[in-house]
């Protein structure tokens, strides 16, 4: 069976956590975002540049990392 815990000890202090507390932020618990409001204009030319980077991102060719072919270069000799 088990030992049991003693209720009235107190808790070893982490030296480590209490040095560095200092750098810690306090963060707030809730995110507050608000969207913008955007003119008709601006939400045209958003939806605009969000088409022209999905065609981007779809269409633009992928080239393997420079490493990759270094190595399959130095393979074929």
């Amino acid at each position: 069976m088990g030992k049991k815990k003693n209720k009235n000890k107190k808790k070893k202090v982490n030296a480590k956590k209490e040095r560095y507390a200092k750098f810690r932020k306090d963060k707030p618990s809730t995110m507050s975002f608000d969207v913008p409001n955007f003119t008709p204009e601006q939400q045209m030319q958003k939806q605009e540049d969000d088409r022209n980077i999905s065609l981007f991102l779809r269409n633009a060719p992928r080239y393997p990392a420079r490493e990759i072919s270094e190595r399959k270069m130095k393979s074929k000799r």
